[in-house]
């Protein structure tokens, strides 16, 4: 297996099957509904117009590209539908860099170049080239004689990102869609590194990236990105699509970020929502940002105090709320009166058949909805508290629950 660059193979001259001088590659093409690991076809500038050459139809290309069939039989080029053009699509184009977690601009491609068994080459895409050594090669290209220009390359560090660790931006979505440009490498980031690397795009990126990513990343990812940003990103989604997202953030979450946004454009999203999400985020809208009740999130755990440790876990098993909501289960008694809190570790140690009233912690500590967020956070602070109920200062009920990650919200807020 030899290894090329694209820009090496741009401007290669082609040659038939008689050795005729026919033409000059002009573009590289990749087909990804068929194979989007290597290239299918070479666009070949000719007399007769632009002309596609199979890979499977190439000998050889070294000292140029030499075709196994006469220019006679390459079909006309009549349009790039469905083809990914690497001159046009990655050279000088912003890319996500999958492992490294961020947005980078493709320099270069390499290609690895190895025979087909049943005859003509095979190119795979090896890596994008990110660093100096590929901005210089297409610099100096034609202008250094290409044996100094080899020297000078070999003394550049190569930056190399392999291809399976790239993730396309393609801001068209009926061309993404056709394309298959999937984002299913995007999704298997921390929502906090993809949050950094949506920061870093342009306002048609953000949204070519939320189009594609699967619902519940996308929530995710949204409840990291900055509050301004936020409101950005889903002013430039269609309501269907922002109302699906924000049904899957944390209630709370969900509920400041329709709370920042224009009271038209808030109830299209909510028009659009399911109804128990939308009477879930509605009830937190009418609290002030800055209480206790604007900060709580109302997914949590509770059960009865008769409720044995195996109930406890079956909930868990099922519950659809963030991680933060699972350190602690609720005890709740007639008209959802707080009566106690079991941490997490406590149902872990205990019986199986061990009631919750049991393992209840003492003291119990909470707040009332209108109680200011600046003291919440010193309550959180003073109890080394995972997660605080929030009780209705007349009924004892239990409304609502703030997390560790909404007091870090508080103070970030500060910053």
């Amino acid at each position: 297996m030899t290894s090329l660059a694209l820009s090496d193979l741009l401007g290669q001259p082609v040659f038939d099957a008689v050795g005729a001088k026919v033409g000059l590659v002009r573009e590289v093409a990749v087909v990804p509904q068929e194979d989007s690991n290597h290239v299918a076809l070479l666009v070949v500038r000719t007399e007769d117009g632009d002309r596609l050459l199979a890979t499977r139809l190439v000998q050889s290309i070294n000292g140029g590209i030499r075709s196994s069939v006469s220019a006679a039989e390459w079909s006309a080029f009549s349009g790039s539908e469905g083809m990914l053009l690497m001159d046009r699509d990655l050279l000088d184009q912003q890319i996500i860099d999958v492992h490294g977690r961020k947005v980078v601009r493709v320099n270069d491609v390499e290609l690895q170049s190895q025979a087909r068994d049943q005859g003509g080459i095979q190119l795979k895409i090896g890596a994008v080239d990110v660093g100096a050594r590929g901005a210089v090669r297409r610099l100096l290209k034609g202008i250094v004689p290409s044996v100094a220009l080899r020297g000078l390359l070999e003394k550049i560090p190569p930056r190399p990102i392999p291809w399976e660790f790239v993730s396309l931006i393609e801001t068209d979505p009926a061309r993404r869609v056709h394309l298959k440009i999937a984002s299913d490498r995007l999704a298997t980031l921390h929502p906090a590194d993809l949050a950094d690397i949506i920061e870093e795009l342009s306002p048609s990126e953000r949204e070519a990236v939320f189009q594609s990513l699967p619902e519940d990343t996308a929530a995710e990812t949204l409840e990291e990105v900055d509050p301004k940003l936020q409101v950005s990103i889903v002013n430039s989604l269609a309501s269907e699509r922002a109302a699906d997202i924000v049904e899957e953030m944390d209630p709370d979450a969900a509920a400041d970020l329709l709370g920042d946004l224009s009271p038209e454009r808030s109830e299209e999203i909510l028009h659009e929502m399911q109804p128990a999400e939308r009477q879930e985020v509605e009830e937190l809208l009418e609290f002030e940002d800055d209480t206790a009740a604007g900060r709580m999130t109302t997914d949590y755990m509770a059960l009865s105090p008769t409720a044995k440790v195996s109930d406890a876990i079956e909930m868990l098993r099922k519950f659809e709320g963030g991680l933060e909501s699972m350190s602690t289960i609720f005890v709740i008694g007639e008209g959802e009166k707080l009566l106690g809190a079991v941490p997490l570790v406590k149902l872990v140690l205990a019986a199986h058949d061990a009631t919750l009233s049991s393992l209840a912690v003492e003291p119990l500590i909470s707040v009332h909805p209108g109680v200011d967020e600046h003291e919440v956070a010193e309550i959180f602070d003073k109890y080394n508290l995972l997660t605080l109920p929030v009780v209705d200062e007349e009924t004892g009920a239990l409304t609502g629950v703030i997390t560790a990650d909404d007091v870090i919200s508080i103070l970030r807020s500060k910053l």
